[in-house]
């Protein structure tokens, strides 16, 4: 009886993979440079997710999909090498917002020059036309989550 071609991956499993792609491969440059400015996965992953109007650390938190005291943990870390600093949010006394340093600023333009980088390596390596596919993929408004899963079939119990 000949055996049946596996089942095709996730496409979650797919994204996850490409994301520890780029960040490994980010924090490999980052330790490659002699100025001693190696940052770890869990930062680079936070600073990604920093937009440049700050955020809170519970919106972090959201984004990154990690509990508040993980994000707290890391964003303390940032905080004593110099790249962020958490001041208090202008319009909600009881929030602080997590804004780029100086330094953090330097870093990011730097963050994404390494980024241009990377994917010119990938269209190299799996064709420019494919990067361009999954990027036009990615930027399209999927919708909600919710609404998504609303309007799914029910699943059928064997």
């Amino acid at each position: 009886m000949p055996s049946s071609p596996p089942d095709p991956e996730p496409l979650i499993r797919l994204l996850w993979r490409a994301h520890n792609w780029f960040r490994a491969a980010l924090t490999t440059a980052f330790e490659a440079q002699e100025d001693g400015s190696a940052i770890s996965a869990a930062h680079v992953t936070l600073l990604s997710q920093l937009p440049p109007e700050g955020a809170s650390i519970a919106e972090l938190a959201r984004r990154l999909g990690v509990s508040a005291p993980t994000a707290h943990q890391w964003v303390h870390e940032l905080v004593a090498l110099g790249v962020v600093t958490v001041e208090s949010d202008p319009h909600s006394a009881r929030s602080k917002l997590v804004l780029l340093t100086e330094a953090g600023v330097r870093r990011r333009a730097e963050t994404m020059q390494i980024l241009a980088g990377l994917e010119a390596a990938l269209a190299e390596r799996v064709g420019a036309d494919a990067v361009i596919a999954l990027r036009v993929a990615l930027e399209e408004p999927w919708g909600s989550p919710e609404s998504t899963v609303a309007e799914l079939p029910s699943p059928s119990t064997p």
